[in-house]
């Protein structure tokens, strides 16, 4: 069975049903270089083919990611889309960014990456333009990532993860002097005001959290 859903930000085929032999063996002929992003659950593979608007969103949270571990003096890996998946598990998902952070010492100069027997990437990103026939916080949770941001229909959200379950959080885990509503303000701003004025804007605000913080 196919469904197709366009809108403006993203394009999403639905294919369904798919065993993991198949889902592999599309990962394998597809390569790592194809535009779309893949999320699967074991029975339903979505491919979202993602758009201006999409991408605009994902870059954005992403320069913020980078804004805050430079700021923080924090050392991470970014890993961008690469696909989380486990056998065992029968799950898969390719999110807009993902990123080691506390534990960028574990896979520092690692050029490949399996979470067989590497750990799942600290911090997740996922943007959604549209509904998903997908549950992708359960694959996400399956796979053990700690920490999801998800950019879903104009709303941010900060999950943590907690005894197998998501629970939405304030503050970041790996950032916690941003808040959830800090961020999505900036993220907002970054689409009016432009993308680098809204970073500097962002840096800023940082630079001043962190001295009040130590001045207090």
């Amino acid at each position: 069975m196919i469904a197709t859903n366009r809108i403006p930000g993203e394009q999403k085929t639905v294919l369904k049903p798919i065993s993991w032999q198949t889902f592999t063996a599309l990962l394998q002929e597809t390569g790592e270089d194809r535009g779309s992003r893949w999320a699967y659950d074991g029975e339903q593979l979505e491919i979202m083919t993602p758009l201006l608007e999409h991408e605009s969103y994902k870059s954005n949270l992403g320069n913020f990611v980078l804004a805050l571990a430079e700021e923080l003096n924090r050392e991470l890996k970014s890993a961008g889309s690469m696909t989380l998946k486990q056998e065992a598990l029968e799950k898969g998902i390719e999110p807009d960014n993902c990123y080691y952070i506390q534990s960028e010492p574990v896979v520092r100069g690692k050029q490949k990456l399996n979470l067989e027997t590497d750990p799942p990437p600290d911090l997740a990103i996922e943007v959604d333009l549209t509904h998903s026939s997908i549950n992708k916080l359960g694959i996400y949770a399956a796979l053990q990532v700690p920490e999801l941001w998800r950019y879903n229909r104009g709303v941010l959200t900060f999950y943590q993860l907690v005894e197998g379950e998501y629970v939405e959080r304030e503050l970041s885990v790996a950032f916690p002097v941003v808040s959830v509503r800090d961020l999505a303000r900036f993220v907002e701003e970054s689409q009016t005001s432009g993308e680098i004025a809204a970073l500097k804007a962002f840096r800023s605000w940082v630079r001043e959290k962190l001295h009040e913080r130590g001045s207090s």
